[in-house]
């Protein structure tokens, strides 16, 4: 039986929400930059795209933290990809509950690239409303 055929640019549809869920953190760096550079690839092709950062993916919003992690050894910085994420138009979430784990404080501890502070309900309007669903 024969592979049906895949996607090609002219079927993917503009103005799609993409919403990534990312839990990846510093302790995983090899999966922290993809995200974002797929968020930023997505939303220049028009796509309403999300980041909502849960578990110790928040720790990547921490003051410090993105600004000297790399992906891998000689790579970008991971808070450039986050900046590149932005200027495509990327919109950041922070999970408020997820943060005291970490001692991060929602007023002093965000890097100012974070658009939203927000709740499990935030989120859970995010998956409902969104046409893909990515998690890291």
């Amino acid at each position: 039986m024969g592979q049906a055929p895949s996607a090609t640019l002219e079927d993917v549809e503009a103005d799609q929400t993409v919403v990534f869920i990312m839990t990846s953190g510093p302790s995983t760096p090899a999966r922290c930059a993809t995200p974002f550079y797929l968020g930023a690839v997505l939303a220049s092709m028009d796509a309403r795209v999300h980041v909502f950062f849960t578990m110790e993916g928040v720790r990547l919003m921490q003051s410090g933290v993105a600004e000297s992690l790399r992906a891998m050894e000689g790579g970008r910085l991971i808070i450039d990809f986050i900046r590149d994420a932005k200027r495509a138009g990327v919109v950041l979430h922070v999970c408020e509950p997820a943060m005291p784990g970490y001692d991060m404080n929602p007023d002093t501890d965000l890097i100012p690239e974070v658009d939203h502070v927000a709740r499990a309900s935030d989120l859970a309007d995010l998956i409902l409303g969104c046409d893909k669903l990515i998690t890291f």
